[in-house]
């Protein structure tokens, strides 16, 4: 059951773990049942990557905050990009990450197929109805809506931008928007780090950030 959302930045009940994150991969094996049903849709714009990382960070979130719907939020974070598949792929870097991108018709279109992705895969692994309205509520605007509606939909939120901290987001992503490492650290720390909605990835992200910035050579490599 989605957990009411308190004012934002949400405060962290509990520490919060800022060790790289290649170091605590996701935990235990029960989502393996539903990566396995969209193997697929990982396949398109490096969601291979980006949504392994992403469940990674999730985790530390939900650590942070136990007082969320952990399964709730680690679903909808496997999932949320899923959509990605099924969309033009031509159109991902042409429309996706070019002018006012966060507008795009294409993100509305991928948030619209990972919520029929959730619908299709979720059910017959034995998720019940509810469950998945609770899901797709969270896919469904995660990039385009301006405000979380829970603290599950928060920590989804974060966990999809925090991975971009981390050098490997940093490699794939500044390449979509078409800018050198440095420049796009340097909007991750402008734009990026002022959404967040929780204290804890606020401070996952700067302790990523640091860490990203002096592996990269940051401050010569511009």
């Amino acid at each position: 059951m989605p957990t009411e959302l308190p004012p934002t930045p949400i405060a962290t009940p509990l520490g919060v773990d800022t060790t790289p994150i290649s170091l605590t991969p996701a935990a235990g094996t029960d989502l393996e049942p539903v990566w396995s049903a969209v193997v697929p849709e990982t396949r398109a714009r490096s969601n291979d990557i980006h949504l392994p990382i992403s469940l990674a960070y999730a985790e530390r979130l939900c650590a942070a905050h136990p007082e969320a719907d952990a399964l709730l939020v680690r679903v909808a974070i496997l999932l949320h990009d899923t959509g990605w598949g099924r969309v033009d792929e031509d159109r991902i870097l042409t429309e996706g990450f070019t002018g006012d991108w966060r507008r795009a018709a294409i993100r509305y279109e991928h948030e619209k197929q990972g919520c029929l992705i959730a619908r299709e895969v979720l059910p017959p692994l034995g998720y019940d109805d509810g469950f998945v309205d609770e899901v797709v509520a969270i896919i469904d605007g995660h990039d385009t809506r301006k405000e979380a509606r829970s603290l599950e939909d928060a920590l989804v939120r974060d966990a999809d931008r925090l991975w971009r901290f981390d050098h490997a987001g940093i490699a794939l992503a500044s390449g979509w928007f078409g800018m050198d490492p440095a420049s796009y650290c340097d909007r991750l720390a402008e734009e990026i780090v002022p959404e967040l909605l929780t204290e804890a990835a606020i401070t996952l992200a700067t302790s990523e950030l640091d860490r990203s910035q002096a592996l990269l050579k940051t401050g010569v490599l511009r």
